[in-house]
């Protein structure tokens, strides 16, 4: 992958400048669209294909041959005099890391909708996400020539499921084979395409035409409902509007400018991007409506020593200021940093600081990213998104700032991952090359972590679900040559006791010469729940010396590595050495930790021993028509549930749970089949509890096999 050098001056000016976000559920065309949107921008001179693997975005051999997104890929184009950068972002769930970190620094974004699925799961969950950060949104319906393409039951879906005011501001004639333009609501116009693919990026085969005769009751209806919305944000529009004046194309297009940038509206747009009809007014749509670095909100941080409220503009004479949303390991030339300027200029070689770990950053070069090509650049300037290379103590979030002038923005917090899988290496040279590559891959992901369980040993691998593991392994394969077996993780019980009992340990061993003796008397009883292990000294008088004490408790914590149920380790245990009695020439630390564990072992014997199960602390977020059958899969997993509630304006319910972990392998694949994948859930460690007879005796009688 060669560099190319930038052969222009990268100063743009922010009103010119947009930078967007792509958006969409799985299969709804939006990398299709992105695709458009590079051709017609002159970008690429070739239009790439997701099902032939050849388009420019999708540049990962595992997209290429899986057909999805995985990766968040950056580009930038020119569209009428306007500088857009393009974050194209994943649909599948399991990535949806790469659409949280794009939304938190980006002003605005396209959501792209199948006009056949309408608002589908994740489409569902990036609007979520979009809300979060209050991301002006304009939509896109695609695939209207697809049989059972419905563009108005879409519009319905949009403010039905995800609460927002949808504005058509453009109508289709026909749909499914006979979709053949659309009808201008701004100039009262129809457009009808005859496009071919390697020809009109100007949009010159696009034929303007009168409304369709059979439309002009409808078109009318559209009209009047897309006035009165833009009327409603603006107080001089809704004058003119009660006064029945004429309102011009360009007061519209400012009135809906207005409400999008406010979040009060959410324009629609149509076209089939597949058959190129649709993208022209749609780049006319991005930069008529979506608003420009200086159309939204400075950016607001803190002062990390004297954690004032600071404020940078987004312009180049405020002190610069970046956030580091994105982190990948490029083969060519190390870490690639994905940086969004608020404010100041950058050059290559200068100095920042890094305001979370506090030290300072040197920039190697700077590169304007299109996909996985680069072109250098020798400074990039407030509003724009680039990347930088030599970047080396920094991650995912972190600020970088003028290193006269401090500050902090807001991090990004990322979702739990909610599924583990176990891994090791196949041989022993591959030990070291797998700990490299995992650690370079926990550094690009957040939601991809690895930590060894120190009783299991095991090597775990935690992923927001099956395919997210399954990418990583098959890239530590592919990008590092390591081979691995996976596995599934084993869960961490814990034995305890129920009783107190009064227990006796003699040691006593005669061979000739010096023997072995050791005796003593503990008392064991149960402790409340995550205590943990209590050893006290009841002795008196002597009975044993003080110097074999500590080897008392070091063989009864020995003793509880390994309980007597099934092997697992013994907690909440308190142990009180109470009596004993020692020989002057045969005892020894060593007889009296023996005796130690002997007593203890024959304790949880006769205390009634119980075994404990990890549990975990669930959050699950599920539309309300499926909380019936959520509900009912959960109490099958021996749930306990704690609470719903009614999550914001829209129909989502929030149930928060106690289930037990052995519960919870494979729950993401059943909930997402529960749901047709519009529910996701978070899971953490809450605390152990008993587990119940019949559960108990199978991993008994499992260990015992």
């Amino acid at each position: 992958m060669a560099d190319k050098k930038q052969t222009t001056p990268h100063r743009l000016e922010l009103p010119h400048m947009r930078n967007i976000g792509v958006m969409a559920h799985i299969d709804a065309g939006k990398t299709t669209v992105t695709e458009r949107i590079l051709y017609y921008t002159g970008r690429v001179y070739r239009i790439g294909d997701v099902d032939d693997g050849t388009t420019t975005m999708d540049w990962m051999v595992q997209e290429q041959e899986r057909g999805i997104t995985i990766t968040a890929a950056a580009t930038t184009c020119q569209w009428k005099k306007h500088h857009i950068n393009i974050i194209d972002t994943p649909g599948h769930i399991d990535f949806t890391v790469e659409v949280e970190r794009s939304l938190r620094v980006l002003d605005g974004a396209v959501a792209v909708f199948c006009a056949v699925g309408g608002v589908e799961p994740q489409s569902e969950t990036v609007w979520r996400q979009a809300d979060k950060y209050d991301i002006p949104r304009i939509a896109f319906v695609n695939k209207m020539d697809r049989t059972g393409a419905d563009f108005f039951r879409t519009v319905e879906m949009m403010e039905e499921r995800l609460g927002t005011n949808a504005i058509p501001v453009q109508l289709p004639i026909g749909s499914a084979e006979q979709f053949t333009g659309i009808v201008d609501l701004i100039s009262m116009k129809g457009q009808i395409w005859n496009v071919s693919a390697a020809s009109g990026r100007d949009g010159s085969l696009i034929q303007e035409t009168d409304i369709p005769q059979e439309m002009e009751e409808m078109v009318h209806e559209y009209r009047e409902r897309m006035l009165e919305s833009i009327a409603d944000s603006d107080e001089e529009l809704l004058l003119k509007y009660l006064d029945g004046a004429e309102i011009s194309p360009e007061e519209i297009k400012t009135g809906l400018r207005n409400g999008v940038v406010t979040g009060k509206i959410v324009p629609v747009l149509c076209g089939t991007a597949l058959k190129n009809k649709g993208v022209q007014p749609l780049l006319d749509g991005i930069v008529s409506y979506l608003p420009a670095p200086t159309d939204v909100p400075p950016v607001a941080g803190f002062h990390p020593k004297t954690e004032e409220v600071e404020v940078r503009e987004a312009n180049e004479n405020d002190p610069f200021c970046a956030l580091a949303f994105k982190i990948t390991t490029d083969p060519h030339v190390g870490k690639l940093t994905y940086l969004r300027v608020y404010s100041g200029v950058l050059k290559k070689g200068d100095t920042l600081y890094n305001s979370k770990t506090g030290k300072h950053e040197r920039i190697g070069r700077l590169m304007q990213m299109h996909a996985n090509k680069r072109e250098e650049l020798d400074a990039v300037y407030a509003g724009d998104i680039a990347a930088a290379i030599g970047l080396k103590d920094l991650s995912t979030g972190d600020t970088l700032c003028d290193p006269k002038e401090h500050i902090i923005l807001e991090t990004m917090v990322f979702p739990l991952p909610v599924m583990a899988v176990a891994v090791e290496p196949r041989t022993q040279s591959d030990i070291d090359k797998l700990n490299l590559a995992l650690s370079k891959l926990a550094e690009e992901d957040p939601t991809f972590k690895v930590h060894q369980d120190p009783e299991t040993g095991q090597t775990l691998l935690s992923g927001m679900g099956e395919l997210h593991l399954e990418i990583i392994v098959d890239r530590l394969v592919r990008e590092f040559n390591v081979s691995a077996n996976v596995g599934n993780p084993e869960v961490a019980y814990r034995e305890t006791i129920l009783d107190a009992v009064t227990s006796v340990g003699r040691f006593v061993r005669q061979s000739g010469g010096r023997g072995q003796f050791g005796h003593v008397v503990i008392e064991v009883e149960p402790l409340e729940k995550g205590t943990g292990f209590e050893f006290i000294d009841g002795t008196k008088g002597g009975v044993i010396p003080q110097e074999y004490i500590p080897a008392v408790q070091k063989g009864i914590e020995n003793a509880m590595n390994t309980g007597v149920l099934a092997g697992y380790p013994v907690v909440d245990v308190s142990v009180k050495l109470v009596d004993g009695s020692h020989h002057a020439v045969d005892s020894s630390e060593m007889a009296f930790s023996i005796a130690g564990s002997m007593a203890f072992k024959d304790a949880m014997k006769r205390a009634t021993p119980t075994l404990l199960e990890p549990i975990m602390d669930v959050e699950v977020i599920v539309p309300d028509e499926y909380l019936g059958k959520v509900i009912g899969d959960l109490n099958a997993r021996r749930a306990q549930i704690r609470e719903t509630e009614v999550q914001g304006k829209s129909r989502i319910q929030v149930i928060r749970t106690d289930v037990p972990l052995s519960e919870m392998f494979g729950y993401v694949k059943t909930l997402r089949s529960l749901t047709q994948g519009r529910a996701n859930y978070s899971m953490e460690f809450s605390h152990y509890n008993q587990v119940p007879t019949s559960v108990m005796e199978d991993l008994i009688s499992s260990a015992k096999r």
